[in-house]
C-alpha cells in the first residue's frame, strides 16, 4: 500500500490527440453518410494515431504482450498488426460512444442471468455501487439507463484528461446523458450525496483500474497478468463507507452487438469498521481477478494506453 507516484506517464497527463473539428467530422460522416464510409475514414486516423503516439503504441504492446498467452495460448506472432487491431477497436469505441448519446440505434444483448440479476437490483429498491473498469463501452450501459425510468445512474469519472472528446459529446448527443461526478473532488460531503442517491434506489459507477490523479491517492500493488500493478483504494473505500450491495458491470462488442453483463460482487451493508481493511484487501484482489476475466475474454477492448506495469514503467525509453 502507497501513494500514486507522480510520473510524466500518469494516464491523465497523456494529452488528447486530434482536434474538436476533427471529431466532429467524424460524426457527421457517421450520421449522415453511414458505417461504411465512416469505416473508411476511421482507418487513416487510427493509422495516423498509431504511427505519431509512441508511448500509447509501446503501452497497448506491452499490455498484448502481457495478455495474448491467456487468450490464444501463445504470444502474439504479428505485434504491429495487433497493436493496429488494437487502435482500431478504441476508435470504433469511440463512435459507439456518439452513436449511444445521439440517438443511433444500438444493439444491446444482455443473457438472461445478467438481466434478471439486474432487474433484482432495480426492484429491491436498495440501489448500489457498480464496479466498472477501462474494458468495453460503459456509455452504452449509460445509455441503456435513458430507457428505465427505474433505473437511475450516476458516473464518477476522470474527466479532466478528456475535454476534448467531452465537448465533442455535450455539442452532439441527442440525450439527456448520466449525472457526471468528477471524482478528484469527492469529499465527505460527496460520499454523503453518493449515499442519499444509494438510498433512494439509485446506482453509482466507478472504474477501479486507474490510479488517482491525486498525487495523495492511495493505491495497493496487485499482480495483474504476471507483475505489479497500482490499483486504487478510493473506490473500495468508498464500498465500504457506503454500506451497499456492490455490482460489476461491463458493456463488450460482440460483433455489431454489446453484450452487457452484470453480477452482484459483494454487499458492505453489514461490514464491521473493524474489518473493513481485511474486506478492502479481498475485494480488490477479487477485483483485479474478475479484470483479468474481462480481459482474456476481450483483449482487444482494454482501453489503458498508457504505461500500467512499474516494470514497464522503469524500462520506458
Amino acid at each position: 500500500m502507497s501513494h500514486s507516484s507522480d510520473a510524466s506517464h500518469h494516464w491523465a497527463r497523456i494529452q488528447e490527440s486530434g482536434s474538436v473539428a476533427g471529431m466532429r467530422l467524424m460524426v457527421w460522416i457517421r450520421r449522415h453518410l453511414g458505417r461504411l464510409p465512416f469505416r473508411a475514414m476511421l482507418g487513416p486516423v487510427i493509422l495516423y494515431y498509431y504511427l505519431g503516439r509512441a508511448l500509447p503504441r509501446r503501452a497497448s504492446r506491452r499490455y498484448l504482450e502481457r495478455i495474448w498467452p491467456l487468450y490464444a495460448g501463445s504470444p502474439p506472432r504479428w505485434k504491429r498488426w495487433l497493436g493496429l487491431k488494437h487502435f482500431m477497436a478504441f476508435g470504433q469505441s469511440l463512435m459507439d460512444k456518439v452513436d449511444a448519446w445521439s440517438g443511433i440505434p444500438v444493439e444491446v444483448y444482455v443473457p438472461q442471468e445478467d438481466r434478471a440479476c439486474l432487474d433484482q437490483a432495480i426492484r429491491s429498491g436498495r440501489g448500489g455501487l457498480m464496479l466498472v473498469s477501462h474494458i468495453g463501452n460503459l456509455e452504452i450501459c449509460s445509455a441503456m439507463s435513458d430507457n428505465r425510468e427505474d433505473f437511475h445512474v450516476t458516473q464518477l469519472m476522470h474527466t479532466r484528461n478528456s475535454q476534448k472528446f467531452n465537448q465533442l459529446l455535450d455539442r452532439s448527443i441527442l440525450r439527456r446523458g448520466p449525472e457526471i461526478i468528477e471524482v478528484t473532488e469527492i469529499t465527505p460531503a460527496t460520499a454523503m450525496a453518493l449515499a442519499e442517491r444509494i438510498n433512494a434506489g439509485g446506482f453509482v459507477v466507478i472504474a477501479a483500474d486507474r490510479v488517482p490523479i491525486n498525487e495523495g491517492g492511495r493505491v495497493r500493488h496487485i499482480d495483474f497478468l504476471g507483475a505489479s500493478a497500482p490499483f486504487p483504494e478510493g473506490p473500495f473505500w468508498l464500498a465500504a463507507l457506503l454500506r451497499c450491495p456492490i455490482y460489476t458491470m461491463s458493456c463488450l462488442r460482440e460483433n455489431q452487438a454489446h453484450r452487457i453483463e452484470f453480477q452482484p460482487f459483494d454487499d458492505t451493508t453489514h461490514l464491521r469498521r473493524a474489518d473493513r481493511e481485511a474486506w478492502r484487501e479481498d475485494a480488490m484482489q477479487r477485483y483485479v481477478a474478475w479484470l483479468t476475466d474481462q480481459c482474456r475474454r476481450y483483449p482487444l477492448q482494454w482501453f489503458n494506453f498508457f504505461p500500467y506495469w512499474q516494470v514497464d514503467d522503469r524500462h520506458a525509453g
